[in-house]
């Protein structure tokens, strides 16, 4: 896994290709590439035979430039970074900061692919892809972009419980740039296994983990939340966050609609235990927004439960 960070300082979660999987995409480009380059160069002979020799050199030379050396470089720029042998292989390449390539990066990958794959035969760019960390080729280097796997074995995606309802957006405001991949994959692994767990081993890391998040983000868990309530509550915020880049507002309302109703099923029996948390302070609302009515007599008991007691 490779984190990229782009501009807004948003943390991308990327698997870099490896050498093998490059190695046949390029084999499979340069297999097409060279088969039409010989169909054009027979088609240009045959029509070209009454040109004298400097004219047909020329026409030779052009149709190298334009088929083999120019015909990767349009499909990369059309495709945004699939061709024919990254779309089979399922790779693509992007910019360093996760975004599609345009012409410049494709020319600079194919000028230097010259160089790296054809007159080398492709030494040149096996070794630099084995001292990169990510993989990279000089072309890679110089143009800025890097070669992503797309299509990942499917494998059981592991359940991450989604926090109680009530704790719904209280993070939105939240600065995650600082939260390190380690840490991320740290909680997620805890929320996934947390049942499986001893509850007083379950209930020291999920302190030690909302300290460290806490100390990455400068917001500590609300008085009142458990900490495991608070590790899933973020990881819902990031992943909220997530949606929104990827996909718009309307998935994002449908998905947060699911996560919430697949919360609120969960009710008492929710996957952090039993048992009602201290309630929270209310949160000030927006200008002009009809205020919500107080609980009254047995309302407060209907809240949800925040679902981590403190083992005994």
């Amino acid at each position: 896994m490779s984190e990229l960070v782009t501009g807004e300082a948003v943390a991308l979660e990327l698997r870099p290709a490896k050498l093998p999987s490059r190695a046949l995409a390029v084999l499979i480009d340069l297999v097409v590439a060279w088969a039409v380059y010989l169909a054009v160069t027979v088609g240009v002979i045959a029509s070209t035979s009454s040109l004298d020799d400097a004219a047909a050199a020329a026409v030779a030379v052009a149709s190298f430039v334009l088929i083999p050396v120019g015909g990767p470089i349009a499909v990369e720029t059309l495709s945004h970074g699939r061709s024919l042998g990254k779309l089979a292989c399922g790779l693509r390449v992007v910019r360093d900061d996760g975004g599609p390539i345009r012409f410049r990066h494709a020319l600079v990958r194919g000028a230097l692919g010259v160089v790296e794959i054809l007159l080398t035969f492709g030494v040149v760019a096996c070794i630099a892809s084995l001292v990169s960390a990510r993989g990279r080729r000089l072309g890679d280097v110089f143009a800025g972009t890097l070669v992503v796997r797309e299509r990942v074995p499917a494998g059981r995606a592991a359940f991450v419980p989604p926090p109680p309802p009530w704790l719904m957006g209280r993070f939105s405001g939240l600065d995650l740039s600082g939260v390190p991949e380690e840490l991320w994959l740290a909680i997620r692994q805890y929320l996934t296994r947390m049942g499986q767990l001893d509850p007083q081993v379950s209930w020291a890391m999920a302190e030690r983990l909302a300290g460290d998040l806490a100390e990455r983000t400068g917001a500590p868990a609300p008085h009142g939340v458990p900490a495991a309530a608070y590790l899933a509550a973020v990881v819902h915020e990031r992943q909220a966050r997530d949606a929104r880049r990827a996909f718009g507002g309307a998935a994002l309302a449908d998905g947060g609609a699911a996560v919430t109703g697949g919360a609120a099923v969960s009710g008492h029996g929710s996957a952090y235990g039993g048992g009602v948390a201290a309630p929270l302070p209310p949160r000030s609302p927006a200008p002009g927004a009809v205020p919500a009515p107080e609980p009254r007599g047995g309302d407060e008991a209907a809240r949800p439960a925040t679902g981590f007691v403190p083992p005994a």
